[in-house]
């Protein structure tokens, strides 16, 4: 077994004393995912001041044998953050990196460390008139690092990208200790290969994101927001197409709420929805900086009515109001939990293949597993679904989730949208991606990080430092 003391004195000269945590205690919440259905035991977790000390931790980390794992706001949903349990892997915390070095408002720019929580980045984009739009249910602890890792998408993507969209520079530590610094406020950039991409989304397996630049857009003045219900998806299909073509490019969210959804926030979360149900229910935003925005929402909804789309419907009145309607989404997955918890599934289908995914999703999983129940909902506006089963009692969660991603796979959809591979899903990737993307994979892998050392067992199989697979 390695004797990792001299590691922890070098950690502890790098960072000081009180930087490295090594008692169970002290590490457990950097041990433990947010969905606590994964624990690690880490050799240690260690919390750099600046880029210097992660690129002087990374090289240490690599010459004593032990893995990295980076470590942000911890509110991931595929275990992309947890160690593993072998005790050989340094959890490296950005918390400390929050500075927002820089924001441009002519420019529409924020030059931001990786721990900036984005609640607060947001927050100061708006004093200058600005927004940086991504917005999250868990923006209040989410850090810039661990979104640009993941290529965070949420509520707006419809309208904005995802964060992919959004990066325009990034600081990198490579598996070395090279510090790679491509912080430019370009829109335009084409002098050779865009790097930056290979670590959007990387989960944390290529280097270690230390700051990024990030594209703002201006704050919209004026927002409007609707609750409707509707029969089935193909009708709120039509409204979304409706939606497009009257309401245009202020269209900021759509989002696809099941009624089952609803019930749950009813019960668990103390909300009464306004309107009378229908199967689903469809939560729609738009936003401008400019006057009109009212009339198209009016137009939308009118439409929606004469050509009976919707079965009922509310504006809201007040940005009061507004919030009431989107509490109901925001509880949906605290009140899933308290139902007793779910398996989660984070899909993403072709638009005119929603309707059938749904009903041959959910025939599927009735043959493997009686009695399930199914708590869909997601933003219907760029093709992703939570796509969640309420277990009734035992269950296999393997033929569950196969039933799952196989028929997401007969309509070339997606079997992580939005949450990534991480831990949770990595198997489920093995079996269902392509071997040449598989083997594409693993070439980017063995050329940035030929030793594994970074987040080792997430999105690829774990490698040894020597490098083959385990």
């Amino acid at each position: 077994m390695t004797d990792f003391r001299p590691l922890l004195d070098e950690l502890r000269r790098i960072c000081g004393e009180n930087q490295v945590l090594t008692t169970a205690s002290d590490v457990e919440a950097y041990a433990t995912d947010w969905k606590r259905s994964a624990k690690g035991t880490p050799l240690c977790v260690v919390r750099p001041a600046n880029t210097a000390e992660v690129a002087a931790i990374i090289k240490a980390a690599g010459s004593h044998g032990a893995a990295v794992v980076p470590h942000g706001g911890n509110t991931g949903l595929a275990a992309g953050a947890t160690p593993g349990n072998h005790g050989d892997e340094i959890v490296l915390s950005l918390g400390r990196m929050k500075a927002i070095r820089d924001l441009d408002p002519v420019g529409m720019t924020v030059e931001v460390e990786a721990g900036a929580i984005l609640q607060t980045v947001r927050h100061e984009a708006e004093k200058h008139d600005r927004l940086l739009p991504v917005s999250l249910a868990a923006e209040g602890s989410a850090m810039i690092g661990g979104i640009v890792s993941t290529n965070a998408g949420g509520i707006n993507v419809l309208r904005y990208g995802m964060t992919r969209a959004l990066v325009l520079g990034l600081e990198v530590v490579l598996a070395d200790g090279t510090v790679v610094d491509g912080l430019r406020h370009l829109r335009k950039d084409n002098a050779g290969y865009d790097w930056k991409q290979l670590f959007i989304g990387a989960e944390g397996t290529l280097g270690v994101v230390t700051a990024a630049v990030l594209r703002l857009v201006p704050l919209p003045r004026d927002s409007v927001t609707a609750l409707l219900s509707v029969a089935d998806v193909e009708t709120a299909l039509g409204i979304f197409t409706l939606a497009q073509n009257t309401v245009g490019d202020a269209l900021s969210a759509f989002e696809l709420i099941s009624a089952t959804s609803i019930s749950l926030v009813e019960k668990h979360a103390g909300l009464k929805s306004p309107i009378a149900a229908g199967e689903w229910y469809l939560l729609v935003e738009a936003s401008s900086s400019l006057s009109g925005l009212e009339t198209a929402m009016e137009t939308l909804l009118t439409e929606a009515f004469e050509r009976d789309l919707a079965l009922d419907g509310v504006v809201a009145a007040s940005h009061q109001q507004a919030q009431a309607l989107w509490a109901l989404r925001e509880h949906i997955t605290e009140a899933e939990a308290r139902e007793g918890g779910g398996l989660k599934h984070d899909i993403s289908v072709p638009f005119g293949a929603m309707a059938d995914f749904l009903i041959e999703a959910g025939n599927a999983v009735a043959a493997v597993c009686p009695g399930a129940g199914f708590n869909v909902f997601g933003h219907l506006g760029d093709g992703n679904l939570h796509y969640n089963i309420l277990l009734n009692g035992a269950a296999d969660h393997e033929a569950v989730n196969r039933a799952v991603h196989d028929t997401v796979g007969r309509h070339r959809g997606s079997i992580s949208a939005e949450h990534g591979i991480g831990r949770y899903r990595l198997s489920e990737w093995l079996r269902t991606k392509a071997e040449p993307e598989q083997r594409l994979s693993r070439a980017i892998k063995q050329a940035i990080d030929p030793g594994g050392l970074f987040n080792p067992g997430k999105l690829l199989p774990k490698t040894s430092i020597a490098g083959g697979a385990e």
